[in-house]
Formats: C-alpha cells, structure tokens, sequence
C-alpha cells in the first residue's frame, strides 16, 4: 500500500509512504532537486519495494530549493514525522540525499542506522559529509559506483573506511543503471538487519 503524506513543517514537503503497517521505517532522501530529484527516483522506489512488507519507506520532495539549508530541515521534519509513529526508524539517501543523510544522521541520536548511496561529499560549507561520518552514532554504510564521475565520492569512502564503516563498491556509474534493484537490495538488506 502507499499512502500520500504531508509532512508537517514550515516548507511544503510531500511525501509517500511505501507500506503502513510495520514497526521499523526508513527515510528516504532524494537526489539533487535542481536535477530532478525526487521521490520517484528509481533508487528509491526500489528500495521501498525491497524493504516491503518488513520495513516501511518514506519518501519524500524537499521543499523550495535553499541550498541544502532548508533541504537540511526537510530530512529533519521527515525523521520527526517517522518518530512520532515508528519504534526504530533509519535513513537513507542518494547522491545528494546521500550526503544529507550522512549529515543529518550525525545530528540525530535515536536513529537505528544510516544508508549512503553514491554521496557527494559536501554541498556546502555547512553541510560536509566526510565532517559528519566522525559524529554519526548509529550503524552506518556507504555504497558507491566505482565508475561514479559525477559526484565527489571518494573523500566519503576513505573516511568511512578508516572508520571501519561498513562500505561496498559496485561496479557502475553514479545512477546504477540497470542496477538499481540489486544496489537497492544491499542498502535494503543493511537497514533492515539494523532495524
């Protein structure tokens, strides 16, 4: 079942909700908004069909664009949202999402774990994800595309390795094009056995 959301905040976020009827639920952050981003990313989608009928999924729009500011406090609303009515509740991103999830995980206590995909590094001074991997204190994985030319990944890995985080290449590009099932079915496999 999926169910339309309005998540409460000041900024208009819009969510869908893969599932209704579990304990556990996943945040899930989109990519890039001004590239298209949004909660019907494949990555996502597929992730949501793959955690079913265990582990529901939000998935969510981020509000106007603000430059990873206010997206910053639409992942925030969106875990507030999932706290309110779930026993455990991790987070996921992708790309962009990815390097949010990694960053919001670090300001957030009662998160079971943190899912990576093919993170940027930063996308503001403010918002680092290497910074944020040292703070995040909750089960986290990083999953990147070996081919991946289009995001800064590598800082993200290299700190999540000396870090002893759990990391997985694939070989692919940044979107994981024809993959996204099995990419979907890693990160889906680590978030349900931490939730």
């Amino acid at each position: 079942m999926t169910d339309a959301i309005v998540v409460p905040h000041a900024r208009d976020v819009r969510a869908t909700l893969d599932g209704a009827d579990a304990e556990t639920c996943v945040v899930a952050c989109p990519p890039h908004p001004q590239m298209g981003g949004s909660r019907s990313d494949a990555r996502l989608t597929a992730l949501g069909e793959t955690l079913a009928p265990d582990v529901d999924c939000l998935r969510f729009d981020y509000g106007a664009w603000d430059g990873g500011r206010g997206e910053r406090t639409d992942v925030h609303a969106a875990l507030d949202w999932a706290d309110e009515r779930y026993d455990r509740v991790g987070l996921f991103g992708f790309s962009f999402g990815g390097c949010l999830a990694l960053v919001v995980g670090s300001e957030r206590e009662a998160l079971a774990c943190v899912s990576s995909l093919a993170p940027a590094a930063r996308i503001s001074e403010d918002v680092d994800a290497v910074a944020a991997l040292d703070a995040i204190d909750a089960p986290t994985q990083v999953v990147y595309g070996e081919r991946d030319s289009t995001a800064e990944w590598e800082p993200v890995v290299e700190r999540a390795r000396a870090l002893g985080l759990d990391v997985e290449g694939f070989s692919g590009d940044h979107f994981f094009i024809g993959q996204e099932a099995k990419v979907a079915g890693r990160c889906a496999e680590f978030l349900a056995d931490h939730l």
